[in-house]
């Protein structure tokens, strides 16, 4: 059993790529977490393993997810919106893959209402920090990912920023770059804002490298109620980032 001193945190999307990887890094960590994910399905929880604190909801529904934040200390939000691609694209004619998004599961719904039941449940919870994971790129309407299945996901991301920033729960916005499935804690991680990072050739982020900074972000004060983009430097340059205190440190924006 976690002792009295371990914090209960929930990873919601725990079925995403990214949100699995921080429910088991807290799973790892159980001297000081006591992990809970939130999935959409029965399947997706079997797949993650399947036990009890993987907790079946949908995020469009607010009553479906209180029994998962009732009791957390602190909330990780990793669900998003997901396009689909258009049957039928041939790559070697050519062009590009058309995309859609399912009825039901546009990015207003997923990443503005849905991610705006999460805050409102965990503000009425009493939850001590909210870290949410979005996406560089929205300082610009015409980013290529709004035109996905016209769906605007960045402008709703945004908007779900916002309403945080403006909940009075103490926060940390993370908004990755370009996610890769590399190995994590390797690489110098780069800290940045307004999407400067998008103009220069590090743009990108480990996905293990986010999950962690996910976690860090739980442990040190220079991490609350601050925005940030997050990408690292390629492989083999800089050096690798350990002192994450110090990276917090470096953010001055509060959205």
């Amino acid at each position: 059993m976690a002792d009295s001193g371990a914090s209960t945190v929930l990873v919601t999307g725990a079925g995403g790529r990214t949100g699995e990887l921080v429910y088991k890094k807290l799973k790892e960590r159980s001297d000081q977490y006591v992990a809970r994910g939130l999935v959409r399905t029965e399947e997706s929880k079997q797949i993650i393993g399947g036990a009890d604190d993987l907790y079946v909801g949908d995020i469009r529904d607010a009553d479906s997810i209180l029994p998962a934040i009732q009791g957390i200390d602190a909330l990780i939000i990793l669900t998003s919106a997901v396009p689909k691609m258009k049957p039928g694209f041939d790559p070697t004619k050519g062009g590009r893959p058309e995309f859609y998004f399912e009825d039901g599961s546009y990015p207003e719904q997923v990443d503005w209402i849905g991610q705006k039941n999460q805050i409102d449940a965990a503000k009425a919870a009493g939850v001590k920090q909210i870290v949410l994971v979005g996406s560089m790129g929205g300082t610009d309407l015409n980013n290529p990912l709004n035109k996905l299945g016209n769906g605007n996901i960045l402008v709703w991301k945004r908007k779900a920023e916002q309403y945080l920033a403006d909940s009075g729960i103490p926060y940390t916005i993370i908004r990755a770059g370009g996610l890769q499935d590399k190995e994590g804690g390797i690489r110098e991680l780069l800290i940045g804002k307004d999407d400067e990072l998008l103009k220069t050739e590090t743009r990108t982020i480990a996905r293990p490298d986010v999950a962690e900074v996910c976690i860090q972000a739980l442990q040190f004060e220079e991490a609350k109620f601050k925005a940030f983009d997050l990408a690292s430097k390629p492989e083999g340059t800089g050096t690798p980032t350990k002192d994450f205190k110090a990276l917090f440190s470096q953010i001055t924006t509060r959205y």
